[in-house]
């Protein structure tokens, strides 16, 4: 395994995160919580010392089976993300990042998951009807007495997490640490601002859905012959972003890549973001012990500069996705 920091945190983590959105819930493509121990305890055995989960993840469900398949083990060795702003239920102050939302749904988190502090707490979306400077200084207070160690975010217009950095700065309050943002081969939009954004202010990218949700991993023609694939219709909905703007020919070139090194799909798409140099660490939801260990895997992948501008090359623009 290999490690990097969070950002400029001085946390450590394996270059591989795994994504926990299909612990606890009940479609079939989801995962029970054994099924769940399985992958747990796969990505402890590889190395996988960094996992990503949220409040909103079937209700809490992720984090309580996340949080229970890791009692047996160091809780000081691992380092776990978890996430506030979606709604939770009916009451109007289970959603958003007032301090009321963030202070009930932190300590909600911290008693799902058995934990005393959550290594990395991001804000899942950004909040139009909350100042930024109220949702800062109720996430430093939160660092300042102990319930959190480090800061992120995830999916927002660069213009916001600009705003959200000089904000920072200029409250004296905690920086954020990462952003967690949908980037992989097949849709590459962040790379317009976001992504310089974060190389020049030194933030950790940690993206989300490095597979296209699985539309790197098979031929595109087959995607939908997959139970995900079948029963998803977030998959059907976001495979539209994906197929489009060169995305067939990007998935064909990834299969043809493959084939000639000798690996798996998910493994060149995988490696493919690992080259890129503002990536920290890919956050895989692996359903599976094996595709923990393929994810692991990818890790030992060469790819030459040639390999990646020929797999980047077909991409056109497509709208923005993964901001709501």
């Amino acid at each position: 395994m290999e490690y990097t920091t969070l950002g400029r945190s001085g946390t450590k983590v394996s270059r591989i995160g795994i994504g926990t959105n299909t612990f606890g819930g009940d479609a079939e493509w989801h995962l029970s919580a054994d099924e769940a121990q399985e992958v747990v305890d796969t990505a402890i055995e590889h190395g996988v010392n960094f996992f990503d989960t949220a409040n909103a993840y079937n209700t809490g469900e992720s984090e309580r089976v996340l949080g229970e398949a890791l009692e047996g083990y160091d809780r000081d060795r691992q380092v776990i993300a978890t996430k506030v702003y979606f709604q939770m239920d009916d009451d109007p102050n289970s959603g958003g990042l007032s301090r009321k939302a963030i202070e009930q749904e932190l300590s909600n988190s911290l008693e799902r998951l058995g934990m005393d502090a959550i290594d990395l707490y991001q804000i899942h979306r950004w909040d139009d009807d909350t100042p930024i400077e109220e949702t800062l200084r109720t996430l430093t207070d939160a660092v300042r007495r102990g319930d959190i160690r480090h800061l992120g975010a995830s999916s927002m217009w660069a213009h916001q997490f600009a705003a959200a950095l000089h904000a920072a700065e200029r409250g004296g309050q905690e920086p954020f640490v990462t952003m967690q943002n949908h980037y992989n081969l097949a849709y590459r939009e962040e790379e317009r601002e976001m992504v310089p954004l974060c190389e020049k202010r030194g933030v950790g990218l940690i993206p989300w859905s490095p597979l296209a949700r699985g539309f790197l991993t098979r031929p595109h023609d087959e995607l939908e012959t997959t139970v995900r694939g079948e029963t998803d219709q977030y998959l059907h909905e976001r495979l539209e972003t994906y197929a489009v703007g060169g995305g067939r020919e990007i998935n064909e070139r990834v299969e043809e890549l493959a084939a000639e090194k000798g690996v798996k799909m998910a493994q060149i798409a995988l490696a493919w973001l690992l080259h890129q140099d503002a990536v920290d660490a890919p956050i895989v939801g692996a359903r599976k012990p094996e595709y923990v260990v393929d994810a692991v895997e990818a890790l030992d992948i060469d790819l030459s500069d040639s390999d990646l501008d020929w797999l980047a090359e077909p991409y056109e623009p497509v709208p923005i996705d993964g901001h709501d």
